[in-house]
């Protein structure tokens, strides 16, 4: 059975929508019921390794913990290996670390000091882009490190939010826009 073009497949319809979660006004970008899916998925990790080919990455790095659900199997499609972003104090080894702004307050992730190469060109990922926060703190590790951002691509972008503009001039791409709430 051969699969379809990614292309052909409807991933927003893949995506269930669940109004007014977590707060009154939110419609939540519900990514399970594509995860689910084996043609929404395949057409996913295509969509997205056919955008990220051209960049010409060595490595993919995901964010704990949604970065890590579409993110090694992006890698594999690439023939690129993957990179583990976690929360403060989950990783064994010496670290590096970028702070990130939250609505309220900050957060944290890590990386292994040796995770990237001086020099390696690398894919940022994650599911889903809003603000930038997250992505943008995966950019400040890798380049802290010496690694160069090749591009940063996302399953889902909230283009009403501005989480592109966060991320300049890096190339940003994403499978499903939301132009509005």
């Amino acid at each position: 059975m051969s699969t379809p073009d990614p292309k052909a497949v409807d991933l927003r319809a893949a995506i269930r929508e669940i109004p007014d979660f977590p707060s009154p006004g939110i419609g939540f970008k519900d990514i399970t019921t594509l995860l689910a899916d084996p043609v929404a998925l395949d057409a996913a990790v295509r969509g997205l390794a056919a955008a990220a080919r051209p960049l010409a990455p060595d490595v993919v790095i995901g964010a704990e913990a949604r970065g890590f659900l579409l993110g090694p199997a992006l890698a594999r499609e690439l023939g690129c290996g993957f990179v583990l972003a976690r929360k403060p104090g989950k990783l064994p080894h010496t670290t590096v670390r970028a702070e990130y702004a939250l609505e309220y307050g900050t957060d944290a992730l890590e990386l292994h000091s040796d995770a990237v190469a001086h020099g390696a060109r690398v894919l940022v990922h994650d599911d889903l882009l809003a603000t930038g926060g997250t992505a943008r703190a995966l950019c400040e590790l890798v380049e802290q490190l010496g690694g160069t951002v090749a591009g940063c691509a996302f399953l889902v972008e909230l283009a009403f939010l501005p989480g592109r503009a966060a991320l300049e001039p890096r190339p940003v791409h994403a499978l499903v826009t939301y132009e509005s709430e």
